[in-house]
């Protein structure tokens, strides 16, 4: 099972990054995925989600209005499009896989993360 992150990098304030995660090893389209972040020390918070077939997505007020989380499970992966990127932004952001078995056991998969910063 992979997780693969890429597209993170060094941005200026006001200045956009799509993120993608390439997943491999198990059934993509079965699986929850969401994007997490973390900043040098803090604790890891969600920024979005969407549901397995991308009927529904949610998103931390922080980055509402300005991220789009979007999948394409034919091509098994995942994106984060960041728009009017701030420096609070800066952080390595992780991609998440989730499903539940139908004995609502919790199987995920984490990926090791890119590094976004936003500075001028």
């Amino acid at each position: 099972v992979q997780l693969v992150e890429s597209g993170g990098g060094l941005v200026r304030p006001g200045g956009s990054l799509r993120l993608s995660c390439a997943a491999s090893g198990f059934t993509f389209s079965s699986y929850d995925m969401s994007w997490y972040r973390q900043a040098p020390g803090k604790e890891r918070e969600l920024v979005t989600s969407i549901t397995s077939a991308g009927r529904s997505t949610n998103y931390a007020d922080s980055v509402k209005g300005r991220f789009t989380i979007s999948r394409d499970n034919a091509k098994n992966t995942v994106y984060l499009q960041m728009n009017s990127l701030k420096p609070e932004d800066t952080a390595v952001y992780y991609c998440y896989a989730k499903r539940y078995s139908s004995s609502w056991r919790r199987i995920d998969y984490w990926g090791q993360g890119t590094q976004v910063t936003v500075s001028s």
